[in-house]
């Protein structure tokens, strides 16, 4: 499935030529009753916090309740369909991940198109992942790894979250750009992929960095790299894998999204709202305990990271032939 940037584009261009005053005096009074956030995920992750994070600034800028309303299922998709359905008038928003765009190609068989029928609002966070091992494994560093995965093709599990799990995508994308055969193993979670790989069972996986630094730090895992193009602050010493591997990245987003012909006006008002809270310093400190750094920026630069992490995700789902479970 292609969907170029170009679509978002043209969708966002045309907006623009709707008629301007009833819509700019709507957004000056909106929002005049409580909005919901769907989340596509169950309490609790990492989605779910920024979400009420999220909604409690919106709250108290705009006077009046912003709910969390948790829909999990098909990885996102029961969510985000319902905003999908929803009435173009801001009063139904979405808490919009990286699940998003990897479903577009996932899935054969969506009712929607993502970036046809969600209109971009506003990020809020980024958060690496990182590739870790087993000590077990012989390799401190990437070229290491790759050597020893070649002279043992097929031989080495890499445990992910489940079939089409950023973890599981990170390690597709690792294996075609390193040239490497390593056995997927996935779980029903990253959090029992972990555990497994803590006990030996397997070898490799490309967990969040939150969820895998404190036994990088305590020496019961080795960390070979993160998949970010940056280094994390967390760990400035552990190299990216586009290090080693140009124009390999993987990240975990998240962000704000409306259902398409939302009034521009509106999208724009709750994109500054959503800029000044990440700006707040305990806000910022808030989304760094979850291993990330702020996404802030427009509509259209949101827009750009979901466009370009659908196209990347698509050709990896392809190629490596991934199917849901």
């Amino acid at each position: 499935m292609k969907l170029p940037r170009r679509n978002f584009l043209h969708l966002l261009a045309g907006a623009a030529v709707l008629p301007a005053v009833p819509r700019i005096a709507s957004a000056q009074a909106y929002p005049t009753r409580p909005v919901r956030i769907i989340v596509g995920f169950a309490p609790g992750g990492a989605t779910d916090i920024t979400a009420r994070l999220i909604g409690q600034w919106l709250s108290e800028r705009l006077d009046q309740p912003f709910v969390i309303d948790n829909r999990p299922g098909a990885n996102g998709n029961i969510g985000t369909e319902a905003v999908v359905r929803a009435p173009p008038d801001g009063y139904t928003l979405l808490l919009a991940s990286s699940p998003n765009a990897t479903n577009a190609s996932l899935y054969d068989k969506l009712s929607f198109n993502f970036i046809r029928d969600i209109a971009p609002v506003a990020g809020i966070i980024v958060v690496p992942s990182i590739m870790v091992v087993h000590p077990s494994v012989p390799a401190k560093t990437i070229p290491e790894f790759v050597a020893y995965a070649k002279a043992n093709p097929g031989k080495i599990n890499m445990g992910s979250g489940g079939n089409g799990a950023p973890s599981h995508v990170a390690g597709e994308l690792f294996k075609m750009m390193a040239g490497v055969n390593l056995v997927h193993v996935p779980y029903r979670g990253a959090g029992p992929a972990l555990v497994d790989l803590l006990g030996g069972q397997v070898q490799v996986t490309f967990n969040s960095l939150l969820a895998a630094i404190e036994y990088v730090r305590t020496g019961k895992l080795r960390a070979l790299a993160v998949t970010t193009a940056t280094r994390s602050e967390l760990l400035p010493d552990i190299p990216t894998i586009s290090e080693f591997f140009p124009g390999y990245e993987s990240i975990f987003w998240t962000g704000v999204g409306a259902p398409k012909n939302t009034p521009a006006e509106i999208v724009d008002k709750l994109n500054k709202e959503i800029n000044a809270g990440l700006a707040d310093p305990k806000i910022k400190a808030r989304l760094a305990d979850l291993g990330g750094t702020v996404l802030a920026g427009s509509p259209a630069d949101f827009g750009k990271i979901i466009a370009d992490d659908t196209e990347r995700w698509a050709k990896v789902i392809k190629s490596a032939g991934i199917k849901p479970e």
